[in-house]
């Protein structure tokens, strides 16, 4: 599927997949210098980027797994949405969940946007549901977890 994309004077490069198999296109830090993010603390980081995502699907931007892991670079609301409707500049909300300072780079790969359908819903709204046999069971109903401690 095509996707009509602005570049802006400050980008760096279009996205692009790392790998054949890639779900997720690598979206880079667009920025004229470093930018440094506390720990516990969060940034917008633009991507130099508008783009036309068609009718009917949304652009997901999601954390990049080995800044995850190797950093504890995550993002604030994940995955961040950019509707079909939008026209502005994809913005990436970094959270630090480290103790230490991280540096953003120009150029860096910060997240990764996947192309997804959306379906949208019509609510039917009844007096009462049918039964499960999970029920109203939440958090810990299925036994997953039931001897482990959240870290």
């Amino acid at each position: 599927m095509k996707l009509r994309i602005q570049r802006l004077p400050h980008a760096m490069a279009l996205p692009e997949y790392a790998t054949l198999g890639a779900a997720g296109m690598d979206l880079l830090a667009a920025i004229p210098a470093a930018v440094t993010v506390a720990p516990a603390g969060r940034t917008l980081i633009p991507t130099g980027l508008r783009v036309a995502v068609p009718e009917g699907h949304e652009l997901q931007v999601r954390p990049r797994s080995g800044l995850a892991l190797k950093h504890g670079i995550t993002l604030a609301n994940t995955p961040g949405t950019i509707d079909s409707d939008y026209r502005g500049e994809i913005g990436v909300i970094l959270l630090n969940t480290s103790t230490t300072a991280f540096v953003v780079e120009p150029g860096m790969r910060i997240a990764q946007a996947v192309l997804a359908p959306v379906l949208r819903a019509e609510w039917e709204e009844v007096d009462t549901l049918d039964e499960t046999a999970r029920g109203s069971g939440g958090f810990g109903s299925t036994g997953f977890g039931q001897n482990r401690q959240a870290s």
